[in-house]
């Protein structure tokens, strides 16, 4: 057997147990404590379950939108080393414009308004 092989069925086996092991180990009964929820160590005021506002979801949204900007336009430095530099450099400024423009979007309808 070779080095993978062996490699392979060591991480088998020991996945095998390791599943065998989570799903006998825990309790199945749990107590009034256990399905409980938990605050603090208070008895719970109000419900858990309060809707979200929808700004949070626009905000995070926008951080996404911006996060994946960034990620896009991290390897352009390493563009200037194509054959058509101004190519990269073309598309790049085209989402930039395209990104701006969804931002100047957002605030003029007034999705980045906190209070109204």
């Amino acid at each position: 057997m070779n080095l993978v092989m062996i490699m392979m069925l060591i991480a088998s086996i020991l996945s095998v147990v390791l599943a065998l092991v989570a799903f006998w180990l825990p309790q199945m009964t749990p107590d009034y404590e256990k399905l409980s929820p938990y605050e603090c160590g208070f008895d719970p005021v109000g419900s858990a379950r309060l809707p979200f506002s929808l700004r949070f979801f626009l905000v995070a949204i926008l951080f996404l939108l911006f996060d994946l900007e960034i990620a896009l336009l991290l390897p352009l430095p390493w563009g200037d080393q194509l054959s058509s530099p101004l190519t990269t450099f073309t598309w790049a400024s085209l989402v930039l414009i395209l990104l701006t423009l969804g931002l100047v979007y957002e605030w003029i309808q007034g999705g980045l308004e906190w209070a109204e």
